[in-house]
Formats: C-alpha cells, structure tokens, sequence
C-alpha cells in the first residue's frame, strides 16, 4: 500500500468560502447562530457542527464554535470558560479519535491574519483523516524546551528548544488519564504573552493538539511570515533569546525574579 502523504484541497468548495479576517465587510456565519446547521454538540454558547465547506478531501471536517462573541479570544476567557471549552474540545476530538473510524484525528485553532484561517470569529477545529495519521510526522524532541512551570502531576509548560518550524513555539503537556487545569492555563498564558508581551509585534497564532504515548500535548505558535530557510529546506532555525524569554514568562505569570 502506497502511504498517503498529501492532503487534498478541493478549491472549488474553497473559492465559496467566507473570509472576513481581510475582507471586514462580509458578514460573519458565527454569528447568525438560528442559521446554523449539521449540529453535533452544543454546551452553551459553544457550538460543535459539521463543516459547511470541507475543503479536504477523505476527511471529516467539524468545527468548534468557541463563544457567542465575535471579538473574544483565548486569552481573555475566564479561567471557569477556558476550562469548560478546552475540556470540550478534547472530550468530541478522543471520542472521534476512539471510534475507530478515521486514521487519525487532529484538533487546532487559527488566530490572526496569518495563522491561515478565514473567519475571526474565535473556533477551532476538529478534522478526522480517512487516510492520513498525522503521527507519523510528530517527533518526541518537537515538546523539548526549557521548562518554564511544572507541576508534581507532570503537566508541564515549556518553550522549545527543537522547535517543529522554528524561533519560538511553546508546549504543554498532561496526561491522558485526567484533565489538568494547569494545562489550560499554560495554553492561555503562552496565547496572552505572543499577543500582549512578544518582543515582536504578533497578531496571530497556531493553538495545534497531539494525542501521543499517552499524553495531550499541545502546541501554542506565534505566526509570521515563515523563514525561506524552512520552506525551501525544512531547515528549523533556533533563537538565541530561548532563555531569556522563558525567564521574561516566569516574571510576568509566575512573580519569578528575572535573573541577572
């Protein structure tokens, strides 16, 4: 059997898309919640349905609604909604994953002009593959970095130091067995530093879930223009500044003092 490596966009669902991350006068779908359709879950206000245009070919293509207001975002819920979304999120993508019916599910959100999405309205998605298994592409050394909390149940939050595309991407990790609010926690931190406290300028980012050996990480990156160096050879580039940061993160959510 050949392996499937390829996705496979169909651009003629694509080109009927809605866009109002650029184009601000188009009206957003979200919104009109009474029109919405193919409903799989609702946790008020947060909406699970089937994807209107799925893109993808053999796949199954859901997305999550994550509030009624079209200007929240991640990193301003409350921490009794941050835990009550992403808890919901992972609970319909491992159901998805444990039904046996794709080859592997995978579960992300875009934020910002350049984190590749279409509609600002605050979602995510969750998209099972008939023929691909992300997992052959995850590589345990993509979660290694310098740890910038930890807790004694193992949930961690840490900034790479082999990052997957490279400069800065930060990871959490817990267990599978037990949801761990620390976890969420770090993804909101990790969100609220890129878009308040990044030495650059970032309005956008890539919130990317792995389900591996047992553990749910997850992956918070900021999104710029990406390195030709990465694109023309999969050339990862690493900052000088790793240390640096991690220490700035400690000082502004944990009341670490920034050593000299």
């Amino acid at each position: 059997m050949v392996e499937t490596k390829h996705l496979h966009f169909n651009t003629s669902i694509g080109v009927q898309k809605p866009e109002n991350i650029r184009n601000k006068t188009t009206a957003c779908p979200f919104c009109a919640r009474n029109e919405l359709t193919n409903i799989i879950d609702v946790e008020e206000p947060i909406i699970l349905l089937k994807n209107k245009y799925p893109v993808l070919e053999n796949a199954y293509q859901t997305v999550l609604i994550e509030t009624d207001d079209c200007h929240g975002d991640l990193s301003t819920y409350s921490k009794e909604y941050l835990h009550k979304l992403i808890q919901f999120g992972i609970k319909h993508w491992l159901e998805m994953e444990e039904s046996g019916a794709y080859r592997s599910v995978i579960f992300f959100k875009n934020h910002g002009p350049l984190s590749g999405g279409s509609l600002s309205h605050p979602h995510m998605q969750i998209i099972g593959f008939h023929e691909i298994d992300y997992k052959q592409k995850v590589f345990p050394e993509m979660f290694e970095g310098i740890v910038i909390a930890e807790e004694e149940d193992g949930t961690r939050f840490t900034l790479s130091t082999k990052p997957r595309v490279g400069f800065y991407e930060f990871n959490m990790e817990m267990s599978d067995s037990c949801y761990q609010k620390r976890f969420s926690e770090y993804l909101q931190i990790a969100v609220h530093y890129i878009l308040n406290h990044f030495p650059f300028k970032a309005n956008s980012y890539n919130v990317f879930f792995y389900h591996i050996d047992r553990k749910i990480f997850a992956k918070v990156v900021p999104r710029f223009v990406t390195t030709p160096l990465f694109i023309g050879y999969g050339l990862p580039q690493v900052p000088s500044n790793l240390e640096w940061m991690a220490g700035e993160i400690e000082r502004i959510y944990f009341n670490v003092p920034q050593t000299a």
